[in-house]
C-alpha cells in the first residue's frame, strides 16, 4: 500500500471513532443520568414543607428516578446497538 492509502486509511478510522465518541444517545443518556442523580437525591433530603408543598407527592425523588431511567436506557441502548462505521464511498 502507498503512503497515501495508509494516510487515507488511518483517517477514515478516526473518522469512525469520533463518530461513535460523540453519538448523541451518549450525550442525552450521560446528562438524565447525571441530573436523575441530582434529583433524586434533592428528593431524598427533602423537607416536610416541601412535600406539603406538593400535597404530600415527594415530586424530586419520582422526577429524579424517572430521568435515572431514561438515562440508563440510553445509554444500555449506546451499548447494544452501537452506531456502524462510516463507509467508505467508492465513487470518490
Amino acid at each position: 500500500m502507498s503512503e497515501l492509502q495508509n494516510e487515507v486509511s488511518e483517517l477514515e478510522r478516526k473518522s469512525a471513532t469520533a463518530a461513535r465518541l460523540f453519538d448523541i444517545r451518549r450525550i442525552i443518556g450521560g446528562l438524565f443520568a447525571l441530573y436523575g442523580v441530582i434529583v433524586t437525591v434533592a428528593g431524598i433530603t427533602a423537607s416536610d414543607a416541601d412535600l406539603k408543598k406538593a400535597e404530600g407527592i415527594n415530586i424530586n425523588l419520582w422526577t429524579g428516578l424517572g430521568m435515572l431511567a431514561l438515562g440508563l436506557f440510553f445509554l444500555v441502548w449506546l451499548k447494544l446497538r452501537p452506531t456502524a462505521p462510516p463507509t467508505p464511498d467508492e465513487s470518490a
